[in-house]
């Protein structure tokens, strides 16, 4: 955040602690899953920047389970997509130049076109090998590489379920969750298009109290 704001503006406040002036807020529709995101991006379409302030920091809890932090990113993922769609104006990289380029490259595909990219590469790498057999060395290569990386990321799922900790399996798995919870999204948007209403994450700090 900080090195977007040196660029030219954060993407996007920070929901549990940001400010804006008063004759800047306009209303959004009650079914904004993420508010502070479109809010802050709104004004941000009308011509000003998004400051990021490294004195100004709020504390929260992880989320309680890995259960609990995939709706967290289902939800966060939902009001992407929905994000992209009400933000359309802001794809137009000539009129808003540096700040389009920084919200599509660091939001929107992430929420759109990365995850489904990730999931095709695995079965296109495996048609490419069969359409170069036997002169197929770098894919092959890459599809063994890609068969390890998913052998570890069900690992890392294997162990988080018993709740083992191991934080080099777990960044293949928590990157692997990560996309797949982009995907459920869709599914999530299409259940609740009428709300912006979401169910509250369970936090670690309610079990410890």
């Amino acid at each position: 955040k900080s090195l977007d704001s040196r660029l030219y503006s954060v993407v996007g406040a920070a929901g549990e602690l940001f400010a804006i002036r008063r004759d800047l807020f306009e209303c959004i529709p009650n079914d904004t899953i993420l508010d502070d995101f479109v809010l802050s991006l709104k004004i941000a379409e009308k011509g000003y920047r998004i400051a990021y302030c490294s004195k100004a920091y709020a504390m929260e809890y992880s989320s309680d389970s890995m259960i609990e932090e995939e709706k967290r990113k289902v939800r966060i993922a939902a009001g992407g997509l929905q994000a992209v769609w009400r933000l359309r104006p802001l794809l137009n990289i000539f009129r808003y130049g540096i700040l389009s380029f920084q919200y599509i490259s660091h939001r929107v595909l992430r929420w759109t076109i990365t995850p489904l990219a990730l999931f095709a590469l695995l079965p296109l790498n495996v048609l490419l090998c069969i359409q170069t057999y036997p002169t197929c060395t770098l894919p092959a290569i890459l599809l063994i590489l890609q068969v390890i990386f998913y052998s570890l990321g069900f690992v890392g799922y294997t162990l988080a379920k018993k709740e083992i900790k191991n934080k080099v399996l777990f960044i293949p798995y928590y990157f692997l969750f990560m996309n797949l919870n982009v995907i459920r999204a869709y599914s999530y948007l299409k259940k609740r298009s009428n709300t912006g209403i979401w169910e509250k994450v369970k936090r670690k700090s309610t079990q410890n109290s």
